[in-house]
């Protein structure tokens, strides 16, 4: 495409209100997000002086290349997801790490349950299946709630943000162009410290410092009668799948001795051909070998996918703010400052996202606004593969941390645990911080050594 001379001034000036103009559509008049990136997109096209033609072509380019490449993932996510949970393999797991750990360290049986099931269950869903087993512990043993609670929250925003397939790290590194392979290797360096701060450390601390009594609502809830789960090692092995494939595929291109099956691993690693066969293996092992017949598997099936069209169109909305910004030219005048600025990108990347986090709320709009704004800077094609996988952390990072009155996450925490207002931001809110931060100082050593 041909580049634009347009003024630097005027395009800067243009993405300033542009932006700022998105913000207070979601903000200040609830407007659906999807409509909010779009109309913002479109007026920092007009706003720098893009021709009519150029901002259509970059408005199609950008839904088109953006769904091309995390559609199926996010699709297949959803369904396997939606499998594990109705069949009680996410219950089987939980239950199985506590009973392993024993009272005094189930808060990291809940940690390390919670990080696992939010790879492909989505984080409100693993929350509600989870919460009870969390309330019943702490019955139990006459803990304040929070110290099972913090670590099970703090495992589910792990997963949720920082590895694939969950779809937050998918579509970021999707529109940066990086191997989900290696996404989910550093994704789980971050993720691992993440987990024992915030969820861990802090869970302690809480746990401490306010007694929370188990609110009476939910710990009534109980695992149906007479429901045989599946084991404990066919819910793990099928949960790993689409990890260890995707994972193959990119050593593959690294170790000599994976040389002689590259084309295999390669095929197979492919995310959407791993996240298929994961799919099919939970169908028949998770599904039908515990009673689901074949209609009541699509139904189950059919109904995850609700929420998709959500997702992929605010996704691709992200990627038309980013193909607007590209075409104008603003990338390479944003990237020209921050070179001059001799900030590293990692850095860069998290204080976009975080900015946008605080002001939207929403932690998938935050990531596609701010992989957006970074994908248009020239200097990400200079990048190596972990290199753009230590950004695409940082962004996810940038998108978790500091949760609050506008994010539906703080008031779905705050109703199922009974906490007011204050001791959510006190508790919660820190949790998320301490998530995305701890992830980004990761994310960021492990950079300055690629």
């Amino acid at each position: 495409m041909e580049e634009l001379a347009l003024d630097p001034t005027r395009l800067v000036c243009a993405a300033v209100i542009g932006l700022i103009f998105l913000l207070v559509l979601i903000i200040r008049y609830r407007l659906q997000a999807m409509i909010a990136i779009l109309v913002g997109s479109v007026l920092i096209g007009l706003a720098a002086g893009m021709p009519f033609s150029l901002i259509i072509d970059s408005v199609n380019d950008g839904m088109g290349n953006t769904l091309k490449g995390i559609a199926l993932l996010v699709g297949l996510g959803s369904m396997f997801g939606a499998i594990l949970e109705v069949s009680g393999g996410a219950q089987r797991l939980a239950t199985t790490l506590v009973d392993k750990f024993g009272d005094e360290k189930s808060a990291w049986a809940l940690g390390i349950t919670g990080l696992v099931i939010a790879i492909p269950v989505f984080f409100d869903a693993g929350l509600i299946i989870l919460i009870p087993l969390a309330f019943s512990l702490a019955r139990r043993t006459g803990r304040s709630t929070l110290y099972y609670v913090i670590p099970l929250l703090a495992g589910l925003a792990v997963g949720h943000a920082f590895v694939p397939p969950t779809p937050g790290p998918v579509l970021v590194a999707s529109m940066l162009g990086v191997d989900l392979g290696w996404v989910i290797l550093v994704g789980a360096c971050c993720g691992i410290l993440s987990m024992v701060v915030a969820g861990i450390w802090w869970g302690a601390v809480c746990g401490k410092k306010y007694h929370l009594p188990v609110p009476v609502h939910v710990a009534q809830q109980q695992l149906p009668e007479g429901k045989k789960l599946p084991g404990f090692w066919t819910v793990v092995s099928i949960i790993l799948i689409p990890l260890v494939l995707i994972i193959l595929k990119s050593l593959s291109t690294v170790i000599p001795q994976l040389e002689p099956a590259k084309q295999v691993l390669s095929f197979l690693g492919e995310p959407f051909v791993a996240l298929t066969l994961a799919t099919l293996a939970a169908m028949l092992l998770l599904g039908k070998r515990y009673g689901y017949t074949n209609v009541e598997l699509e139904k189950v099936m059919t109904r995850s996918l609700e929420p998709v069209g959500l997702i992929l169109l605010v996704t691709a909305c992200g990627g038309v703010l980013r193909y607007i910004l590209q075409n104008s030219g603003l990338g390479l005048v944003i990237g020209n400052a921050v070179s001059s600025a001799a900030l590293p990108m990692v850095i860069v990347a998290f204080v976009v996202a975080a900015l946008v986090r605080i002001s939207v709320g929403s932690a998938t709009v935050a990531m596609t606004m701010a992989a957006g704004i970074i994908s248009a800077m020239p200097e990400i094609s200079a990048f190596s593969p972990v290199h753009l996988a230590c950004i695409t952390a940082a962004i996810a990072g940038g998108a978790t941390v500091c949760s609050h009155f506008n994010d539906s996450g703080f008031w779905l925490v705050k109703s199922l645990t009974g906490m007011d207002e204050r001791t959510t931001l006190r508790t919660w809110t820190i949790m998320e911080t301490l998530v995305g931060g701890s992830g980004f100082i990761v994310a960021l050593i492990i950079s300055l050594f690629v």
